[in-house]
Formats: structure tokens, C-alpha cells, sequence
């Protein structure tokens, strides 16, 4: 966190208990003649040293799923006559729904489907999705497919082994799938909420399920002021409801600042108060267990940097200094202005970078 500029939710929660302190801690007069009685704060002493001090960021989390996808139905109109539960997963060649009795499958890749795969067809990203699938399938033994742009005879071949361990007759194997049989997705997919019931009508362009990835994540939205000092593969510490805490990393870091959750208005905005604006991150976590929770509030702890070799001194040692700035009270001798730098608000130290010496004493309020 930067030592220039502490600002942010992060700062209010730490901070401002210290200070409360400290401002009534600073309030105790210096000795005089006047008999007015004045309230006195039990202080303690504790010395200045040298350390390493870690900075890192706090944020509010919800433990679920990475990603969001809709499922839509491209092929002929019909019946929907089968269809995952919720929580049900589909991983690679895997049977997403039926319509018709006709089955529709899942294939990895990030370009949609958009057109009938088959011999002739024009070279592009989507018969390279396809052939990837083929061969991490197994339908590929004799490695006779060039995974490339290129709808090849191989490719035929390879749809046909696939189309026999569905049980399909030769005679009705043809080496190409028609633009309704598969589906891409970029992960396998966790069914949140089937669209349409069995028994319903479904046509082209109809969202037959809503899901997410199968991968575990933290979702959490981030203050604009601390976005500069966290950056994706920053580790994290995710603490769980009634469980050990897990370790993560950082994947992605938003770029588009949006208003609190209050504000009613569609798609992101610049909020009032540049304060209050926050953007999107996502953590990546393994959850040990198997465990089911989703949609769970957690908290993290973003570590984003180390300093070594630093003078430290408890945050609560901060006095608020009249016209800006901070203090500390040093034992026997009386106030001396200092410069924080970084704080680090899970030890309660904070890194001093002008005022102080190694093993001078400072006094704090007693605990």
C-alpha cells in the first residue's frame, strides 16, 4: 500500500479506532498550576525496532463459482425432453440437454458455435476448438489430425469414433456435426437453473440452462483507491464460516468503476462521491473437502507487498498532530512529529520513515 496515500475503507477500519484513541490520549495536559481536574489514560511504553512489514489489503468476499453462462438452444425447434438439476456438472462431450430425444453436447472452446462443422467447410477458430476437443477426447489414436484451422479428412474420421461410443450405427455415422449438436463453452458447466421445463417448447436462440465454471472462486468488489495496489497473482488469505482459512491468488483485477449496489441505474457508472466507487476482483481458491458452500460471505486478506528491514512502532502510538499529520509521544521527552509510511492493519504496526530511531521508547495506551 502505498506510504504516501492511505485512503479507503481499509484506512477508516484502521485508523480511525487508533487515532480515537490517540487524539484522547493526546488530550492529557502537560503539568500546570491550575487546580481544574482533568481525566488521565492509563499509557503503556513499547520500542521502536526494526522488522519486516507486510502490507495488504481487506476486503468483504462471497465464496461461489467462477464464470457465468447461458445456454442457448441452436438447433431445430422441439420438445424439451431432458435436462440437467441444479448442481448437476457437464464436463467435455457430455450430454447438456435433449430435444426430441436428440441429444446436445458440450465442447470446450471460447467461439460459439455458429455453423455446421463438416468436410469442405471454410477454415476458422471454430474447427480448431473442434479438433482440440477431438484429440483431448481420444478420438484422435493414431494422431493423424493437425489440431489447425483446417476441416480434414482425419477430423471426419475422428467425429466418427466419436458418433460409435454413443452408440451410434455406422451406417448412421457422417463425420460432421450439425450446427445444434454441441455447444462451446469455455469450461465445463456447473447447472445453476434450468429455463425451460421438460415438456416445453424450444426454438433457435431459446436459453434452455443458466451455469457457471465447475472452478471455485472469491468474488469481491474492491475500492478504486486501494485498485493501484493490488495486481493479479497477489496471494490471499480467504478466511471461511466455521473453517480453517485457505489460501488463493488474485486472477483478475476490474477496470471499470461502478456506483454501491444501492443505486438502481442499469450497467456502470461514474458514482457521486469517487469514495464510494469499487471495482470487480476475483480471487481463485481451492476449497479442501469437496465442500458445497456457495454464495458464502468470507473475508480476505490481500497480501500486496513486503518492506524489510523497517522501523515499526504499534499504530496505536499515532497521535493526531494540530494542523495535520501525526505524532508519537516519546517516554520522558514529550511529542515528536512523525512520517508513517506503509501500515499494516492485521499486526497493528505501521512503518515509520521520518521521526524516529531504532530503540527509542514510544508510549501507547494500555491494553
Amino acid at each position: 500500500m502505498s506510504r504516501r496515500r492511505r485512503t479507503g475503507a481499509v484506512l477508516a477500519v484502521a485508523v480511525a479506532t487508533p487515532l480515537a484513541a490517540g487524539v484522547a490520549y493526546a488530550a492529557r495536559p502537560e503539568p500546570n498550576t491550575h487546580d481544574t481536574p482533568t481525566a488521565s489514560v492509563t499509557v503503556g511504553t513499547t520500542k521502536v525496532t526494526k522488522g519486516t512489514l507486510t502490507e495488504r489489503v481487506e476486503v468483504g468476499g462471497v465464496l461461489g463459482y467462477a464464470g457465468s453462462y447461458a445456454v442457448d438452444h441452436r438447433g431445430a425447434p422441439g420438445v424439451l425432453t431432458a435436462a440437467p438439476d441444479p448442481g448437476d456438472t457437464i464436463g467435455r462431450g457430455g450430454i447438456l440437454y435433449r430435444v426430441a430425444d436428440t441429444p446436445v453436447r458440450l465442447l470446450l472452446g471460447r467461439v460459439p458455435a455458429y455453423r455446421d462443422l463438416r468436410y469442405g467447410m471454410s477454415d476458422g477458430p471454430d474447427v480448431r476448438q473442434l479438433e482440440t476437443n477431438l484429440v483431448a477426447m481420444g478420438f484422435d489414436p493414431h494422431h493423424r489430425i493437425t489440431v489447425d484451422r483446417h476441416f480434414s479428412a482425419a477430423t471426419a474420421t475422428a467425429i466418427r469414433r466419436w458418433e460409435a461410443s454413443w452408440g451410434r450405427p455406422s451406417y448412421r455415422r457422417t463425420g460432421r456435426l450439425t450446427q445444434g449438436e454441441v455447444v462451446f463453452l469455455p469450461d465445463p458447466l456447473r447447472v445453476t437453473q434450468p429455463q425451460v421445463r421438460v415438456g416445453g417448447t424450444v426454438g433457435p436462440g431459446t436459453t434452455v440452462l443458466t451455469g457457471t465454471s465447475t472452478t471455485r472462486a472469491v468474488t469481491a468488489q474492491l475500492d478504486t483507491a486501494q485498485r493501484s495496489t493490488v495486481h493479479v497473482g497477489d496471494q490471499v488469505e480467504v478466511s471461511l464460516p466455521d473453517a480453517d482459512p485457505i489460501h488463493g491468488r488474485v486472477t483478475t483485477v476490474g477496470g471499470v468503476a461502478t456506483a454501491p449496489s444501492g443505486d438502481q441505474d442499469n450497467g456502470p457508472q461514474q458514482p457521486e462521491n469517487p469514495d464510494q466507487a469499487t471495482v470487480p476482483l476475483t480471487i481463485a481458491v481451492r476449497v479442501p473437502g469437496g465442500s458445497g458452500l456457495d454464495q458464502a460471505p468470507v473475508s480476505v486478506t490481500i497480501t500486496t507487498g513486503t518492506r524489510r528491514d523497517v522501523l515499526l512502532v504499534p499504530i496505536a502510538a499515532l497521535l493526531a498532530r494540530p494542523g495535520g499529520g501525526y505524532q508519537v509521544r516519546l517516554a520522558g521527552e514529550g511529542v515528536v512529529p512523525v512520517d508513517p509510511g506503509s501500515f499494516d492493519e492485521s499486526t497493528g504496526q505501521v512503518e515509520i520513515v521520518h521521526g524516529l530511531t531504532d530503540g527509542q521508547t514510544v508510549e501507547v495506551p494500555a491494553t
